[in-house]
């Protein structure tokens, strides 16, 4: 496994628990328990997106 792969693997498992705090926070919308829980969302959805691009542009590069 290159350092890309490995960086790349790292990556996504971050991404994965982004996605878990972005689902949390929908909850958290549905039952109307936090005010800013929409604008949460919004925010770590933007970081997600940011984070599955680095994650496809390191496996491009170590698959190169």
């Amino acid at each position: 496994m290159t350092d890309f792969e490995s960086l790349a693997d790292d990556v996504a498992a971050i991404e994965r628990r982004v996605s878990d705090v972005i689902f949390d926070a929908v909850r958290a919308q549905l039952r109307g328990d936090a005010s800013d829980a929409k604008d949460l969302e919004r925010r770590l959805a933007k970081v997600r997106r940011s984070l599955q691009k680095a994650e496809y542009l390191l496996r491009q590069e170590g698959g190169d």
